[in-house]
């Protein structure tokens, strides 16, 4: 069963109510959801699919790709021994198909693409030669590489450049969607639940259909993550295997990142990875921007304009702070609960949540349709302060969001009533802003109207956050 997606799936089949031949790419994350969401958009009826095996090398992929072609009705296809071999063949196989529509679905393409293999020239001339002259074809690419799927199909430079005519993106879910997927699950869970199983394995699909009814989610996560034969205990090493074809480099700046939670600038990545400054660096970081594990931003009120790059990946900042080089048993999660260790976590998963669900932070501050910036800040002169989240919004108010994780109603003392108007007075001075400074409370339960309740000007809960 499909949860959401539904702008997604409505651009995939209303292909097929096209007068001309369609080609599109769909691109995100590994375990996002991918090729669920291509074979339940056209009903998984294909004239014809194709998945790229990992690390094969190109004689492989064409015998592979041959018994495809034998299995799915072209009998007499011949040995294959290049990729225009292959695609000749296609093109001879979607000939013989009675008239209409055909969907043509080629799942993990980078793994295609192996070097010297003259992939790519042969899928350019599939599509511009044959394919887009036609009225009938459905092209459907799709990857876990996305770095690969931005640089070769989508903002390719040669043949392919502005031949999509679409192209999907394919986010984690929001935690309103993750609460649709546990509830067709079957998962009797409550919203302080989800969130404790968002904080650790953020919106991936596949992480959430794992989870087993009848069980809390802390023996989940020790299920999944931490027994030895847990499906996710290996998930790292193979999640940036997957994505990139040589992790090490996407590692280090990752190792980097988890240690500094505001994030760091580039020359200080430079400096502490040992890169050096040139475009491969530049691509790295693109390229883990592009599949969601990292944020860019700039320092509000600083004539730097740098960007900082903050690592924002759930499971990956999880796995740096619990599991990396350290050696827990199957019920280490069960036994973290209510240290303190175990709260500060909550506070800062806490706040990445958050990050992920501004369009819901909006919509509760009634901003939907205003254009904002989102910022993170720090001072570091004599009155140092530090804001987590900035909602620069274009008319004329900047929105200070104080993210807490509690159990109950959240009670703001008169010290940080004081620390609050502090650093609001600080940030003003700092950026020199002459627009209207609001501080915005965002709890998992509320606030409590005590005294100090009036210092804030809007207050957001965990329930706003699940609004879709």
């Amino acid at each position: 069963m499909l949860i959401g997606r539904d702008k997604e799936k409505k651009i995939l089949t209303s292909a097929l109510q096209e007068e001309y031949s369609q080609f599109i790419a769909v691109y995100g994350r590994r375990r996002v959801g991918k090729t669920f969401l291509i074979r339940e958009a056209f009903d998984y009826s294909f004239a014809f699919q194709f998945t790229g095996a990992a690390k094969l090398t190109t004689r492989k992929q064409l015998v592979r790709f041959r018994r495809a072609l034998r299995e799915q009705g072209l009998k007499d296809t011949p040995e294959l021994t290049t990729w225009g071999d292959a695609f000749s063949e296609l093109k001879r196989f979607l000939n013989g198909l009675p008239t209409g529509k055909k969907v043509v679905f080629l799942d993990e393409l980078p793994w295609m693409d192996a070097p010297r293999s003259g992939f790519l020239s042969e899928l350019e001339s599939f599509w511009n030669e044959w394919a887009s002259a036609r009225k009938d074809i459905v092209f459907v690419v799709c990857g876990s590489s996305t770095s690969w799927m931005v640089k070769k199909i989508i903002k390719n430079k040669g043949g392919l450049h502005n031949r999509l005519n679409h192209r999907i993106s394919l986010r984690p879910f929001p935690l309103g969607l993750c609460e649709q997927l546990a509830q067709s699950r079957g998962l009797a869970l409550s919203r302080k639940q989800l969130l404790e199983a968002y904080m650790v394995f953020g919106g991936v699909p596949y992480y959430w259909s794992l989870l087993q009814k009848g069980v809390s989610i802390a023996q989940e996560i020790d299920r999944l993550l931490f027994s030895p034969d847990g499906e996710l205990h290996d998930e790292f090493e193979m999640l940036y295997a997957s994505l990139f074809k040589t992790p090490e480099p996407y590692i280090r700046v990752i190792e980097l990142l988890a240690r500094k939670k505001m994030g760091m600038t580039r020359l200080e990545l430079l400096s502490l990875g040992g890169f050096e400054d040139n475009g491969t660096f530049s691509d790295i970081l693109k390229d883990l921007e592009w599949c969601g594990f990292i944020r860019s931003y700039t320092m509000m009120g600083y004539k730097t304009k740098s960007d900082i790059f903050q690592l924002i990946d759930h499971y990956t900042l999880f796995y740096y702070e619990y599991i990396d080089k350290q050696r827990q048993g199957s019920n280490y999660w069960k036994t973290m609960l209510g240290t303190p260790k175990y709260n500060t976590w909550c506070g800062l998963a806490f706040e990445r949540v958050c990050l992920w669900h501004i369009d819901q932070i909006k919509k509760r501050l009634g901003i939907s349709g205003i254009l904002t910036n989102e910022y993170a800040w720090r001072s570091n002169g004599e009155e140092k302060a530090q804001i987590d989240l900035l909602i620069d919004r274009s008319d004329g108010i900047i929105d200070i969001c104080e993210m807490k994780y509690a159990k109950d109603q959240y009670a703001i003392s008169v010290d940080y009533s004081r620390e609050l108007q502090r650093k609001r007075q600080v940030f003003t001075d700092v950026t020199g802003t002459k627009r209207a400074v609001h501080i915005v409370m965002v709890t998992t339960e509320g606030v409590v109207h005590n005294e100090q309740w009036g210092e804030i000007q809007a207050e957001i809960t965990l329930d706003d956050l699940f609004e879709q």
